[in-house]
């Protein structure tokens, strides 16, 4: 009982500081839950959780944003989703947790150091090219409930602007999480304890974004995403490590 107390606080702290990531930058609410949650959790009993509660955190953000999405772009990134998706969801639903683990590890370790280098572009890239990062993109949310990070290298690589960035952001994070939903319960992976335990979450949830928006006049943006992607580093190689010695 102690030890089911102690996994349940350790989760509502992760759900509700990754909220706060998510009300103040638009972004890293998937990466730091589901990174964090895989320390005790395999990824097949997290990821639909945590899509659900994306939706809403989406939801409760995408009003205040409307006017500055970039919505020729993100018309080609969810084209590209829309393939990716199902070939993630796939590997979801039939991988081994351990090798799916040790993937998850892999893929935020090299997503945090991309986003830790900052490139700029000087234009926004085709269509070619766009509807290429919607494919990754869907192909990392689908396995891992995170797609996140070729989308906002995209944008925040890109001269749209840190408001357009954002914006877009939200929405395609919302379109993605309803198409990711999809795929997962046409797979058998949404259940009612899936249900469960995103209406648990929800309060840590809703506080954590409320404390992040509120946050944002007031907070170093640059300051604030360095330690985030730090944390990134160390739960991706721990998660890594706790997997490679998990038997098989």
């Amino acid at each position: 009982m102690a030890a089911q107390l102690l996994t349940l606080g350790y989760a509502v702290a992760c759900i509700f500081f990754a909220a706060v990531v998510r009300g103040y930058s638009g972004f890293g609410f998937s990466l730091l839950a589901i990174t964090s949650l895989s320390l005790l959790l395999p990824p097949v009993q997290i990821v639909p959780s945590i899509f659900l509660m994306e939706v809403v955190a989406s939801l409760h953000l995408l009003p205040g944003v409307w006017r500055d999405i970039h919505w020729r772009a993100l018309g080609w990134l969810f084209a590209g989703c829309c393939v990716g998706t199902p070939f993630g969801v796939y590997a979801l639903a039939h991988a081994p947790a351990a090798p799916m683990t040790v993937a998850l590890s892999v893929f935020v370790l090299a997503a945090a150091l991309l986003l830790a280098r900052g490139h700029q572009l000087k234009r926004l890239p085709g269509p070619a090219l766009t509807l290429a990062t919607g494919a990754a993109s869907g192909l990392c949310n689908g396995g891992f409930g995170m797609g996140g990070p070729p989308v906002v290298l995209f944008f925040f690589s890109s001269p749209t602007g840190a408001a357009a960035g954002r914006a877009s952001l939200i929405a395609f994070f919302l379109l993605t999480d309803v198409l990711g939903l999809a795929w997962q319960a046409s797979s058998g992976l949404i259940t009612p304890a899936t249900v469960w335990r995103g209406a648990l979450f929800l309060p840590p949830l809703i506080a954590g974004l409320w404390l992040g928006g509120r946050s944002f006049k007031h907070a170093d943006p640059a300051v604030f995403r360095r330690w985030v992607l730090r944390l990134l580093m160390v739960l991706a190689v721990l998660t890594g490590i706790k997997a490679a010695w998990q038997p098989h």
